[in-house]
């Protein structure tokens, strides 16, 4: 199974966990239905910003989305691990858009 199908299958997990919509999810994070559902369906990938959004509209550690479910009931400690090396990533490419937009307004 791919990434983008495990990604996918997760995300679609955890919004009906949350009982959400993909109107309702799509609309927290400013995409559009068929782009969720896209995602949803192991077709499209998230970027960076857009994983952020979907962790934080879903409240759910990043790193739930990369992992079987079963897998974080029984690996909490490594799954905490996985989450502080995915939020460093996050906030590395956060601080380098940041950089490329101060110099492109320069």
């Amino acid at each position: 199974m791919s990434i983008k199908s495990i990604f996918g299958e997760n995300l679609k997990f955890y919004r009906k966990s949350k009982h959400l919509s993909q109107e309702q999810l799509s609309e927290k994070v400013n995409i559009s239905v068929k782009h969720l559902s896209s995602i949803e369906r192991g077709l499209t990938f998230v970027s960076a910003d857009l994983l952020d959004k979907l962790a934080v509209s879903i409240d759910i550690p990043a790193f739930y989305f990369f992992v079987n479910k079963r897998e974080i009931i029984y690996n909490e400690p490594m799954l905490c691990s996985i989450d502080k090396i995915i939020e460093k990533q996050l906030i590395k490419a956060i601080d380098e858009i940041k950089t490329d937009i101060r110099k492109n307004n320069s």
